[in-house]
């Protein structure tokens, strides 16, 4: 516990990555202000928090100023996965971009340590393999997945700027993909799909031949090395790459989840989105140097925990009802 008890403002707070995040500086003796829209965010996700003195929730879109008195800002709003960024594609690039403006331009004016949750999407569909952060991506700027890459990229550039011009003090993550508890059920990303769709009986869904890989951290490590960033010195500014340097092919993936659930569930190939990258995995050791930081948890027993969250909610119905009330813009892809 910390012996010094900061106001930390979360953006995106009770979003899936934020609302862990809430729970990890609370527990460290924090006062949070959870910031969320609710576009993809749910108030599940942080009902068990918000009796607790130390807690405040708020709706409130980040693309409109916000005036908050906070010693640390944790900048997570935006849509993270094609269902939901593509929805509304000029939102979300308004999302990364003017939201970004707000929170530094907050930072600025409190003399707050701000962190900006970017992404392995920056890189785009990348030519160097693993991603180290040195690499400058290879983006489509006019693909439909342009509106969440360009504009994290955008973001990266604006932090940089504020930093060298107005002397905010930032930190910059590049967030891999990232699977646990309270992933929402239909966000089309291949840990919550395979799982939801495996309990479910139906049949799995693979976009392409199931050759593409991923590397996926679990997010209790995830956010143990946001964390680690933040707790540097000012001189420490990022971007990190943050994530599990451990391939899979999705349709290892696939198979390994209907092993784990017991299921009878036979997997579908679909044709591969415009765009979707057949590589995706992180050089972290940026991230081992500066924060001494690797990730911990095996993908069976992530998988596991995961798996039992989303059964909890299929038994209370949650789930299907979470799944029939959101929109499913397609295609969605192999995230």
């Amino acid at each position: 516990m910390s012996l010094t008890r900061k106001r930390v403002l979360v953006t995106g707070g009770a979003g899936f990555l934020g609302s862990h995040l809430c729970e990890r500086l609370i527990a460290r003796g924090n006062d949070v202000l959870c910031v969320d829209n609710y576009f993809t965010g749910r108030k599940d996700n942080i009902s068990h928090l918000l009796g607790l003195p130390q807690f405040e929730a708020m709706r409130h879109d980040i693309t409109f100023p916000l005036y908050a008195e906070v010693d640390e800002i944790f900048n997570l709003a935006c849509p993270a996965s094609p269902v939901h960024y593509q929805f509304d594609p000029v939102q979300t690039t308004k999302t990364s971009i003017v939201g970004a403006i707000n929170m530094l331009g907050l930072a600025k004016r409190v003399k707050a340590k701000v962190f900006q949750a970017s992404t392995s999407e920056v890189y785009g569909d990348p030519t160097v393999h693993p991603q180290t952060e040195d690499y400058r991506g290879n983006v489509n700027p006019l693909g439909p997945r342009a509106c969440y890459d360009e504009g994290k990229r955008a973001a990266e550039t604006l932090f940089f700027d504020y930093y060298r011009q107005h002397q905010v003090r930032i930190k910059v993550v590049r967030i891999f993909n990232t699977y646990g508890p309270r992933m929402h059920p239909n966000d089309g990303r291949v840990v919550s799909n395979f799982i939801v769709q495996a309990l479910k009986g139906e049949p799995i869904t693979l976009y392409g031949d199931g050759s593409q890989t991923r590397a996926f951290c679990f997010v209790d490590d995830l956010i143990e090395g946001i964390l680690r960033l933040m707790d540097t010195d000012d001189s420490v500014t990022g971007p990190v790459n943050i994530g599990n340097p451990h391939e899979i092919r999705v349709h290892e993936l696939a198979e390994r989840v209907v092993r784990l659930t017991g299921s009878k569930s036979k997997i579908e190939y679909r044709p591969l989105p415009q765009d979707d990258p057949t590589q995706r995995c992180p050089d972290i050791t940026l991230a081992k140097k500066l924060l001494d930081w690797q990730p911990m948890v095996a993908l069976d027993d992530g998988l596991q925990r995961t798996i039992g969250y989303f059964a909890n909610m299929l038994d209370g119905s949650g789930l299907r009802s979470a799944c029939n009330n959101a929109f499913e813009p397609n295609p969605r892809g192999n995230l």
